[in-house]
């Protein structure tokens, strides 16, 4: 196992630029993650097939203006949903408007109606993504394994040719504390037009409740219509 590149942001800035999948960190308790340019680099790197849905990476803020407006949300469920993608910085599940043609390059992130988005926005990051408004994105593992909460694990599943950003390479970011809890993948949370929010998939932001309904009953609380 090499080192990691002692320019690491170069790195995945210039692999980014060529349109290969780079791994990139997040801020705890959130595991790495796997972006490109394209579905298909991000596919290629796990090992799926081409054609598999990925999620949208809505880190630019103008690329999540265009996402909102092709969705069957109510005015306050769209704005519901930016807050949860930027401030929860879960991975939502949402419909698509079904007498409105989303732009070209949402259709990889769309399955049966739906969309899925990825929101967390790491201000480390940032020199990294915002030259790419319109990113795709999967959880950092191959096919049948967990994705990876560190670097060195990243690059003992990825190819060789799939650069690892390692969060230290960031500037201002420090190792995980020994005692820190375990990273995890995001919650995935399923959004209805109505902006009533149901679990899709237990993650990373309910690992602190009593289980992934007591989260999203939080999120209904902290959310909701009164707010």
């Amino acid at each position: 196992m090499t080192a990691p590149p002692a320019d690491g942001v170069h790195t995945a800035r210039a692999h980014l630029a060529r349109g290969g999948a780079v791994v990139l960190p997040n801020a705890a308790p959130l595991t790495y993650v796997v972006a490109a340019t394209t579905p298909y680099a991000v596919n290629r790197a796990k090992g799926r097939p081409d054609g598999q849905p990925v999620a949208l990476w809505t880190h630019h803020p103008h690329t999540t203006d265009l996402v909102l407006r092709a969705l069957d949300l109510s005015p306050r469920a769209a704005g519901t949903a930016r807050r949860l993608l930027s401030d929860e910085r879960v991975t939502l599940l949402v419909p698509l408007l079904r007498e409105h043609t989303p732009p070209n390059w949402l259709a990889p992130a769309c399955h049966e109606g739906w969309t899925l988005l990825f929101g967390a926005r790491w201000g480390p990051l940032r020199s990294v993504l915002d030259a790419h408004p319109v990113l795709y994105v999967s959880s950092a593992n191959r096919t049948g394994h967990p994705p990876a909460a560190t670097a060195a694990r990243a690059r003992a599943v990825f190819p060789d040719d799939v650069p690892v950003l390692d969060a230290v390479a960031l500037p201002g970011t420090t190792p995980d504390a020994a005692d820190a809890p375990p990273r995890a993948a995001t919650t995935t949370i399923r959004m209805h037009p109505d902006g009533r929010v149901e679990a899709h998939r237990s993650g990373a932001q309910d690992r602190p409740y009593a289980d992934v309904a007591a989260y999203v009953d939080h999120l209904r609380t902290a959310y909701g219509p009164s707010r």
